[in-house]
C-alpha cells in the first residue's frame, strides 16, 4: 500500500474515534455517582404530607453546652432590647454560658414582633450587642397588653415556609418579609378553612400560628413525630419533605444543642406543611438517596464568606436548586456548628 493511501486511512480513523471517544467520554460522565453526603440517614417518619428524615453523625462539640435563646429568655439570663430600628435589636448575656441564637426565631413584644435574621453565639457576660433581625408584624408599632414594650419576652416559634426564610437569609428584604407572612397567613386560612388572623394584630405572623386551629392542627404533626428522636443517641440533625417534594434540613454539630431546638423545628415545620397541605393527594414516598443527594450537592456550590460578629463566620454555597449556609465558630478554630440546606426550587 502506497505510504500516501496509509495516511489517509490514518487520518479518517482518527476523525471517526475522536467523536465516538468524546460521545463514550460524555456518557461516562451522566452515569456517574451524584454527589452523596457523608452522613447516616434514617426514615422516613411520616405523618399527613409531612416526611421526616433523621440525620446520624458524629458528636463534634463533646462537652459543649449551648443555651439556646428560649431557655435563655425563660430563666432570664438574656435581655433582648427594643431599638425602635426595625432591623436591629440588642442582646446582652447574662449568663456563664453561651447562648445560641438562630437565625429565623421570633422573638415576641417590644414595638413589633421580630425574626432574629443571622445565626450568633452570644458570649458570657457580653454586654449589649446589635443583631439583626426582620419585623414579621408590619401593622403594630406599640406594645401590646401585658408585653414590655422595651423588650422582648419570649421565643416559642421559628418561622415556617422557606419562602420567607430566604426573604430573610437571601435576600435580606424587609418587603418581601412582609409579603411572605401574608402568603403564609393566606395559604394557613385556605388549608384550614378559617381565618389565621389575630384581632389583636391583623399582620403578626406570632399570634396567626398560635391561633386555635393552626395550633391544634400542628399539634398533632407534633404527637405523631416528635417521638422519633427517641434514644438514639447519634441524631445530630433533620430533613424534611412536604407533598413528596425535599424542602430543608438543619443538622448541628452538638447533638445536645438539636435535641433542644427538635421541638421547635418540627413545630415549624408542621406549620410549614399545613400551609402546603393538598387535600387531595395523597403524601408521595420519598428515596432516601433524594436526601443524600440534596445534602451532597448543597454542600458543593462556590463559597462566599460573610463576618457576622467578631466570632461568628457565615459561610454560604448556592447554585440553581439549593443554598447552603454554615455557621462558624471562630473561637473554635472555625468549625461549624450549623448548618442549613435549603431546596430553592
Amino acid at each position: 500500500m502506497k505510504p500516501n493511501h496509509v495516511i489517509k486511512i490514518a487520518v479518517l480513523s482518527l476523525l471517526i474515534a475522536l467523536p465516538v471517544g468524546l460521545f463514550i467520554k460524555a456518557n461516562a460522565q451522566d452515569s456517574s455517582p451524584q454527589p452523596r453526603s457523608a452522613y447516616r440517614i434514617s426514615g422516613p417518619y411520616t405523618h399527613k404530607n409531612l416526611t421526616i428524615f433523621l440525620v446520624h453523625g458524629k458528636e463534634l462539640m463533646p462537652g459543649k453546652n449551648f443555651l439556646t435563646l428560649q431557655e435563655a429568655l425563660a430563666m432570664k439570663k438574656v435581655i433582648v432590647y427594643e431599638t425602635k430600628d426595625v432591623n436591629e435589636l440588642a442582646i446582652r448575656n447574662l449568663s456563664n454560658q453561651d447562648i445560641y441564637v438562630q437565625a429565623c426565631v421570633v422573638v415576641r413584644g417590644g414595638e413589633q414582633d421580630r425574626m432574629i435574621s443571622p445565626d450568633i453565639i452570644v458570649p458570657p457576660r457580653s454586654g449589649r450587642m446589635p443583631i439583626s433581625a426582620f419585623c414579621v408584624e408590619s401593622g403594630r408599632w406599640n406594645p401590646r397588653a401585658n408585653e414590655a414594650p422595651a423588650s422582648f419576652s419570649s421565643s416559642e416559634n421559628s418561622v415556617a415556609t422557606k419562602e420567607l426564610k430566604l426573604a430573610a437569609k437571601r435576600a435580606g428584604s424587609q418587603q418581601a418579609v412582609w409579603e411572605n407572612v401574608k402568603v403564609a397567613q393566606e395559604k394557613l386560612a385556605a388549608n384550614l378553612d378559617r381565618s389565621v388572623i389575630a384581632a389583636r394584630s391583623a399582620s403578626s405572623y406570632e399570634l396567626s400560628v398560635e391561633t386555635p386551629k393552626v395550633k391544634e392542627t400542628t399539634a398533632e404533626y407534633v404527637r405523631a413525630l416528635s417521638g422519633i428522636v427517641g434514644k438514639k443517641t447519634d441524631v445530630i440533625g433533620y430533613v424534611f419533605a412536604i407533598n413528596g417534594h425535599v424542602n430543608s434540613a438543619d443538622v448541628y454539630a452538638s447533638r445536645s444543642l438539636f435535641v433542644k431546638l427538635w421541638p421547635k423545628l418540627l413545630k415549624a415545620s408542621a406549620v410549614e406543611a399545613i400551609a402546603e397541605l393538598n387535600q387531595k393527594a395523597a403524601p408521595q414516598p420519598v428515596a432516601e438517596e433524594t436526601v443524600h443527594t440534596f445534602l451532597g450537592e448543597s454542600e458543593r456550590a462556590t463559597a462566599a464568606t460573610k463576618d457576622v460578629t467578631r466570632r461568628v463566620k457565615l459561610v454560604t454555597r448556592e447554585d440553581d436548586k439549593n443554598i447552603f449556609f454554615e455557621t462558624q465558630d471562630r473561637s473554635d478554630k472555625d468549625n461549624w456548628v450549623h448548618r442549613n440546606y435549603i431546596r430553592k426550587q
